[in-house]
């Protein structure tokens, strides 16, 4: 889809989410996921009954049929899924909802992740069944940190950059999450001595190297961008959105020729050609780590930095709000806001361009959301204010 559609057709007009500590969620999956949805519909002031399509991304257990009743849906014009069981399709998801909108498909969609431990199981043995195959069990690669870890080496020894820079990013979204009252972090900003001896979990990465798990779901309501601006809160518009992977990346036998990337390079290109954005345009970023090396190659790939000059671009004052030059994760993100397979992050991105944010960004007119760096297949998006 053109630019052009996105900017004049497609916006978010509310966001729910709701979040617990893993294994705690009071309702099943489903319960969880119909209070986010419709605390969406409210945040926007929207009948739940008019809602007619829904993507999800992630191998999401909650077909959008199961859900009808619940919601009182009249009629469903649109059930979808973003193919991959990691995060890379969080921002291909949205790209879904507003190409069925603008095409004239579906007229209000949800897009949602869901997840409750005691439904679904533990995420990173789901995310496995995709990426594990017999050439990397044969390896003793048997988790997504042991992977991601293998290219985080390659990042900090043949490119040079420096382990200390992913300490600088952690520490960003600790300090965000610190400041949110709805993060699991809340009050508790990074311990910096806990951080450099915390367990190894598959070196170079310690605990707080590594996203975890929560229960819960989030929901964004996608409407025309006409029909959001006589709704409750003001319209985030949907610039444009970038989702897939180039010839050699994959899975299969871990020698990709690029192997530090995140595998955004490609897409971040397709992206800032489609919106005519530059990275120097974007005042906010939330930014998928689900490992810290992986969250400095996403900045890396989508051009804010490059290898030379990523330890002087990715400080932590530079990157935290108010007055950092590209605050990140301005809810926690995935270390300290929760980890509901990031659809905290997509959540956050509405809220920080509305003003809602608990760690603002002053005049902030768009916003990077990136999904699932190293996976084989990711995807990100641009919001804007409706003002841009």
């Amino acid at each position: 889809m053109s630019s052009a559609n996105f900017r004049n057709a497609v916006s978010v007009a509310g966001v729910g989410l709701r979040q617990y500590k893993r294994g705690k969620a009071p309702l099943p999956e489903q319960g969880v996921l119909i209070g986010a949805i419709i605390d969406a519909c409210e945040d926007a002031g929207f009948a739940p009954a008019l809602i007619d399509g829904f993507v999800s991304y992630g191998d999401d257990n909650n077909e959008p049929v199961r859900l009808m009743s619940d919601l009182g849906t009249q009629e469903l014009r649109l059930n979808a899924q973003m193919w991959g069981g990691g995060g890379g399709g969080i921002a291909g998801a949205f790209g879904l909802a507003a190409s069925a909108i603008a095409t004239g498909q579906a007229t209000a969609v949800v897009v949602f992740r869901a997840l409750v431990q005691d439904n679904s199981g533990r995420l990173s043995a789901a995310v496995m069944r995709h990426h594990l195959n017999d050439h990397l069990i044969g390896a003793g690669l048997l988790s997504p940190a042991q992977i991601c870890a293998l290219r985080a080496r390659r990042l900090y020894e043949f490119h040079g950059v420096r382990p200390s820079v992913a300490e600088e990013l952690v520490r960003a979204s600790y300090y965000h999450g610190s400041r949110n009252p709805d993060a699991t972090a809340y009050g508790q900003p990074l311990d910096l001595q806990a951080y450099r001896e915390g367990r190894w979990i598959a070196e170079p990465f310690r605990l707080f190297d590594c996203s975890r798990e929560n229960d819960g779901a989030g929901a964004l309501l996608l409407v025309s961008t006409e029909r959001a601006r006589d709704l409750r809160k003001p319209p985030v518009r949907l610039l444009g959105v970038a989702n897939g992977t180039a010839k050699g990346w994959g899975d299969l036998c871990e020698n990709d020729q690029d192997y530090a990337s995140a595998g955004f390079k490609p897409i971040a290109r397709r992206l800032w050609e489609q919106t005519g954005i530059t990275p120097a345009d974007v005042d906010v970023v939330q930014l998928y780590e689900n490992f810290s090396a992986q969250g400095v190659a996403s900045l890396i790939d989508h051009g804010f930095c490059n290898y030379e000059n990523a330890a002087e671009f990715i400080r932590f004052d530079n990157l935290i709000a108010p007055g950092g030059g590209l605050p990140v994760n301005t809810a926690g993100g995935n270390f300290a806001h929760g980890f509901v397979h990031g659809i905290g992050m997509a959540v956050e991105a509405v809220r920080v361009l509305r003003g809602e944010s608990a760690n603002p960004v002053a005049d902030a007119k768009i916003c990077l959301m990136t999904g699932g760096p190293g996976a084989p297949t990711v995807s990100s998006a641009l919001f804007s204010r409706d003002d841009l």
